[in-house]
């Protein structure tokens, strides 16, 4: 296993439409940077989901690992989940954090900013798919269909249509706060 370089990464955003849209300004040494979806504030002590703006899909001979932006944590910002992303999912990534600011101030992450670094591993042995609840969370109906369309012709021995199918029609559709 190892971490996927920015030259091999590119290569594979746009073969496989990993990070979807893509924005090669925002590879970062041997990751790329995910962009927040929505406007979100937290107050002291709140816990908030703050959702990618890009769709990822990780192949299904990768895993990806996530981090946090550095500036977040020393505004105060905790990262409450895990930071890894199974193979074969697709959808916008979500990042559960609190307010632990010591001045107790709200902090605010807008539209657009940079929010997470993602970093995709080769992962060996044969493809197990991610078929949780979370697929295609938080995707519009034609992102969902461009991404069906484009697994299947990609990895048709991997992931069959009738269990993507059902997957998508009970994804999670909106935030709740």
């Amino acid at each position: 296993m190892a971490v996927i370089g920015k030259d091999e990464l590119t290569r594979l955003i746009e073969r496989y439409k990993c990070i979807h849209p893509f924005n090669p300004m925002l590879l970062d040494g041997d990751g790329y940077i995910l962009t927040v979806k929505d406007d979100v504030t937290l107050n002291y002590l709140e816990h908030k989901n703050v959702i990618s703006h890009e769709v990822v899909f990780t192949p299904p001979s990768y895993v990806a690992h996530l981090t946090a932006k550095s500036r977040y944590g020393r505004l105060g910002l905790s990262f409450l989940n895990a930071a890894k992303v199974h193979s074969g999912f697709v959808g916008r990534i979500v990042l559960e954090v609190v307010n632990l600011n010591n001045e107790r101030k709200p902090i605010t992450i807008r539209h657009g900013d940079p929010f997470m670094h993602i970093e995709f591993i080769e992962r060996i042995g044969r493809p197990s798919p991610y078929e949780g609840e979370y697929q295609f969370q938080y995707m519009s109906d034609d992102e969902v269909n461009m991404y069906i369309s484009f697994v299947l012709r990609e990895f048709d021995s991997v992931f069959n249509m009738e269990m993507l199918e059902r997957i998508a029609s009970r994804r999670v559709m909106q935030v709740s706060d």
